[in-house]
């Protein structure tokens, strides 16, 4: 398995300017979401890769994408149906080809020396199969993530084997079907926004396509769920974390989690401990009340 195309999804309407804003990263130098995203694929080992982007929009990411433009082919998600849909797109682009998969509102801090993207390509290699990276995430989270289910392949602690994936479970139905023995309590296996994928997923998201109800959307996760009981299918707890910057306060904890992973960390944590230091003892967005 040879990994050199990434699909990065950022088409949907209400996230569209995510990938444009701008962040610091570790060495310091200004960034925008999506260079960010492209240097995660690109230290994967990745040439080429597709971003689908709203119509109207390419102008924009070519200009985000500054070093990495030359790399980006870039298709438009008219009359949208879903993340699944917009994944689709990107069939001709990829062929019979495994390939990276990426979303675009999320930064990735690695805990080692090689990226999370190059963690999860360097184990799809090994083990000749799709591999999805999760994160351990508490279950009053859980409707923000597609979710696994599975069990540890006995090889190592981080790895499992996928027996089933839902989209955004309550957390009711997470512990009925979705319990992996070793994890904290009410904490689940969440998916990182990071895949090394099949040809086969297209071809699942193919046959739903074909029989899409109008009115009706796509996702992924069913797609990965009908992957789990066509073939192998692993996922990994990569050594890192994932930010997502599209919910409340996420550019700034992404922000905050680039600077204290780099060199101006002490700078930076200078910097906090003096602004809070300023704040007054008690404080509310509305006053006293009187």
């Amino acid at each position: 398995m040879s990994i050199r195309r990434a699909v990065v999804t950022a088409a949907a309407p209400d996230q569209k300017s995510l990938p444009l804003q701008s962040l610091v990263d570790q060495r310091g130098e200004p960034k925008t979401a999506l260079q960010l995203i492209a240097d995660e694929a690109v230290g994967a080992g990745v040439e080429e890769i597709c971003v689908i982007i709203c119509p109207g929009e390419a102008d924009n990411y070519e200009k985000a994408a500054g070093e990495h433009a030359n790399r980006l082919t870039f298709i438009e998600q008219d009359n949208p149906r879903g993340y699944g849909d917009a994944l689709f797109r990107a069939r001709d682009f990829v062929g019979n080809d495994s390939f990276l998969h990426l979303v675009s509102d999320h930064v990735y801090i690695s805990q080692r020396d090689e990226g999370c993207a190059r963690q999860l390509v360097t184990l799809a290699n090994e083990q000749t199969c799709a591999v999805s990276g999760v994160q351990a995430t508490r279950e009053n989270l859980l409707p923000y993530f597609g979710t696994i289910g599975g069990h540890r392949t006995g090889q190592r602690n981080d790895l499992y084997e996928v027996t089933k994936v839902l989209e955004k479970p309550t957390p009711t139905l997470a512990e009925q079907e979705l319990n992996v023995a070793g994890l904290r309590a009410s904490h689940y296996l969440c998916l990182s926004g990071m895949h090394v994928l099949t040809p086969t997923v297209m071809e699942l998201l193919e046959q739903m396509i074909l029989n899409l109800e109008s009115g009706e959307t796509i996702q992924l996760s069913p797609a990965l769920n009908a992957l789990a009981k066509r073939e192998r299918y692993l996922a990994m707890e990569i050594k890192g974390r994932r930010y997502n910057i599209g919910v409340k306060y996420g550019l700034l904890k992404s922000q905050m989690a680039l600077a204290l992973s780099g060199k101006d960390r002490d700078e930076v944590l200078t910097e906090m401990l003096d602004l809070v230091a300023a704040q007054p003892e008690s404080t509310s967005p509305i006053g006293n009340g009187r």
